[in-house]
C-alpha cells in the first residue's frame, strides 16, 4: 500500500527529470571552471552521456543511485510496493547501462561513471570532483 495519494505520487514522479540534475550541474560547473569544454547529452552516442569531452575522447555518466541500482548504497532501496515491477525496471536499466558502456568502449571512448551519492555527501564531493578531473586529464592528448 502506497503512503501517498495517487495524485501526490503522480506529482512527485513528474518532478524527476533525466537532464540537468543537481549532480550533473555540479560536475559541469566544476569542469567548466577548470577550463574543460564539453557537450551535454549527446544523442549521437550510445546512452546519450550526460557529459561528453570530445577533446579527451571521454564521456561521463552521472547515475542516480535509485534509478541505476547502486549496490550497497543507502539511497538505493527497492520499494515495498510493486516490488517486481521495480526490480525488473532497475535490472533493465543496469543491463542497458552496461550495453551502452561496452558500445562506447568499442568505439574508443573512455567511460567514467559517477554516482549521485558521491556528489551528495559534503565529505566526498571535492574528492569526487578532483578524481573526475584527474581521470579526464590523465588521458590528455
Amino acid at each position: 500500500m502506497d503512503t501517498v495519494s495517487k495524485e501526490q505520487r503522480h506529482y512527485n514522479m513528474s518532478r524527476i527529470h533525466g537532464k540537468d540534475t543537481k549532480p550533473e550541474i555540479a560536475v559541469r560547473s566544476y569542469l567548466f571552471k577548470n577550463g574543460l569544454r564539453f557537450r551535454k547529452n549527446d544523442k549521437r552516442l550510445p546512452g546519450s552521456p550526460d557529459i561528453v569531452l570530445p577533446k579527451y575522447k571521454t564521456v561521463i555518466f552521472i547515475n542516480g543511485c535509485f534509478w541505476h541500482g547502486h549496490e550497497g548504497c543507502t539511497y538505493f532501496r527497492i520499494p515495498k510496493t510493486n516490488t517486481q515491477f521495480w526490480q525488473d525496471k532497475i535490472n533493465r536499466n543496469r543491463e542497458r547501462d552496461n550495453d551502452n558502456y561496452q558500445q562506447l568502449k568499442k568505439r574508443g571512448w573512455r567511460v567514467i561513471v559517477v554516482w549521485e551519492c558521491e556528489l551528495r555527501k559534503a565529505s566526498v564531493v571535492d574528492y569526487t570532483l578532483e578524481k573526475i578531473m584527474t581521470s579526464v586529464l590523465r588521458n590528455e592528448l
